[in-house]
């Protein structure tokens, strides 16, 4: 299954391997004919006359010279159109493997870290690029230059040939044994660079936490740790790399002793001539360099599988929330929503977060949610786009079973804006057209406005155009919420769920973005995961939501007047701002 799919890459680019093979084929018979050709000269035209002598080693030197053109030619194709061919299938991979991660649910990243993601990205697959280009190329040029050799060799003097062969079988051996050694310290080496681009991202992406606690040195130790490990791993591999090098390097050259000593014996012995020992050390070269080649191929070998492995086991993660077959296509939603006997618990544990709820909320209706942490708040607006899928009972709109729909139209039809607001890197106009990638530029000026957000836009150096750096840091917490608002005004769903979106405001900012946000939810059926909660006094309905469910339910004064949680909860607050 593994090889399968390995040599799948290779389908659309049949017409670019099969030249590649054929000039690494034909730059390899050009080297064992050279030899063939010296031969020639030394063993039968340089007892031809002097004037047909003369004639003819000009006209095989021109030969000899127009063979070293065409090898040239040969090797400068399969370094440039070979590794491009390998660079494009790294690409396909690379495509191959982001999209994966598009289709995976939230609880996979829930145990996953960035860096080791990214990884899987750059390092493993550059690789396997290698692999893919000099694989089939190295093995092929390795094997006729190897066999030919041979060939010749046994031709023009078997017993010397034999002895030149009789250390082959010796040094397979102990390739090997430590090539097998070499696989598993690679592996680990792959694991460790991971854990540093892990460690790296969680540093450099908390950057202005780790300054404002005055924790460099404390990150430089995690780093220094991990890097550690690295170089640790990194001793282990050498170690067999420097054996496996070191072991066969021996063997070359003892192949090439034996070769000397026994041709000065045979010489003396009159069994061969001397011009046969020197086109046998002239293809002495060609016999072990396929060797060596192969030596290299080996460590490269080594390097692509372990990246392919790694590669492979992110491919073999199933999407766990995925479209079902028939799954219906949908549109312009109404957003009545009900929650059917609702059951959760996040993978790898078996306690419930949400047991047995049952909730309906009618399309337009502005529903809060409030409650201590960890009640499932989230967890229960998080279901309704199949973020995560229930663990027991339903979740419809508008009488659908959201896991009845396609996911992409699903999802379309909610508007989610968060208390850590995720902006990319871009401009402003970038970033609120990600909730409607076709939008006109007056279109994203108009959701802009509906999000107060236009003036603070026109008042920055180049309004709509400006770039806002890597997350919004040029942005304060109040314009970033803004934005996170104009995007949803252009993609306008029918369904919104504002969590904890003005929490981290200060007042000022409070205001105006909960102005934003009672525009944006008029008419839309909405559900606000709140903290503060003065800012959902206007909610038509207040659900408290704790371990045992819906503990309450009702309007802003009725809970007040009935004396219960969200009362405690109110005064507590207004107390404390007190």
């Amino acid at each position: 299954m593994k090889w399968k799919k390995f040599i799948s890459y290779y389908r659309p680019y049949v017409k670019a391997f099969l030249a590649d093979m054929f000039f690494a084929c034909l730059g390899a018979v050009i080297t064992l004919i050279i030899p063939l050709i010296i031969r020639y000269i030394t063993n039968t035209v340089i007892y031809f006359e002097t004037a047909q002598a003369m004639s003819r080693i000009l006209q095989l030197a021109a030969l000899m010279v127009g063979m070293v053109l065409l090898e040239c030619y040969c090797n400068y194709y399969i370094a440039h159109a070979g590794h491009m061919m390998g660079a494009r299938m790294e690409r396909d991979m690379r495509h191959e493997i982001f999209g994966h991660y598009q289709k995976l649910s939230f609880a996979y990243y829930d145990d996953q870290k960035v860096g080791q993601m990214m990884s899987r990205v750059t390092n493993d697959l550059f690789e396997i690029s290698e692999l893919f280009h000099h694989g089939p190329e190295d093995i092929v040029i390795s094997l006729i230059k190897f066999i030919g050799s041979f060939v010749i060799l046994l031709t023009v003097n078997p017993m010397l040939a034999l002895a030149a062969f009789a250390l082959v079988p010796f040094m397979l051996i102990y390739a090997l044994y430590f090539n097998k050694k070499m696989k598993l310290a690679f592996k680990r080496n792959r694991a460790r660079i991971a854990d540093i681009n892990a460690q790296i991202e969680d540093s450099l992406s908390g950057i202005r936490v780790v300054k404002s606690f005055s924790n460099e040195e404390m990150e430089m130790d995690k780093f220094d740790q991990g890097n550690q490990r690295f170089l640790e791993s990194k001793n282990n591999s050498y170690y067999y790399m420097g054996l496996f090098h070191a072991g066969l390097g021996a063997f070359i050259t003892l192949i090439t002793i034996v070769v000397i000593v026994s041709g000065a014996v045979m010489m003396t012995k009159n069994i061969i001539q001397v011009t046969d020992l020197v086109t046998f050390l002239l293809y002495i070269n060609n016999f072990t360099e396929p060797i060596r080649k192969l030596i290299n191929f080996t460590e490269q070998f080594q390097n692509g599988m372990s990246g392919f492995e790694r590669f492979l086991e992110v491919l073999a993660v199933e999407p766990d929330i995925a479209d079902k077959p028939g799954a219906l296509a949908v549109s312009g939603l109404k957003g009545e929503i009900s929650f059917e006997n609702v059951s959760f618990h996040y993978k790898d544990t078996a306690e419930n977060v949400l047991d047995h709820l049952s909730l309906k909320v009618g399309a337009g209706d502005y529903v809060a949610l409030v409650g201590p942490s960890g009640a499932g708040k989230t967890t229960l607006c998080s279901l309704i786009p199949r973020f995560y899928e229930v663990s027991g009972g339903n979740v419809k709109i508008d009488g659908i079973d959201v896991r009845d729909m396609k996911l992409k139209d699903l999802r379309r039809n909610i508007g989610i804006v968060q208390q850590d607001v995720y902006l990319f890197t871009g401009t402003v106009m970038d970033n609120i057209r990600y909730g409607k990638p076709e939008a006109t530029e007056q279109e994203v000026i108009e959701a802009a406005k509906n999000a107060n957000a236009h003036e603070f836009i026109m008042s920055l150096p180049d309004g709509y155009l400006t770039d806002i750096g890597q997350r919004g840091v040029k942005l304060s917490g109040g314009q970033k919420q803004r934005l996170s608002l104009a995007r949803v005004f252009l993609k306008n769903p029918p369904v919104l769920i504002f969590d904890e979106a003005t929490s981290a405001l200060d007042n000022e900012s409070e205001q105006v973005v909960q102005e934003s946000l009672e525009r944006l939810a008029s008419n839309r059926t909405t559900f606000v995961i709140a903290h503060r909660l003065s800012t959902i006094r206007n909610a038509e309905r207040i659900l408290v939501l704790t371990e045992k469910g819906i503990e309450e339910s009702g309007s802003h004064e009725e809970l007040l007047a009935a004396g219960g949680l969200y009362s405690r909860l109110y005064n507590m607050q207004f107390a404390g701002n007190a």
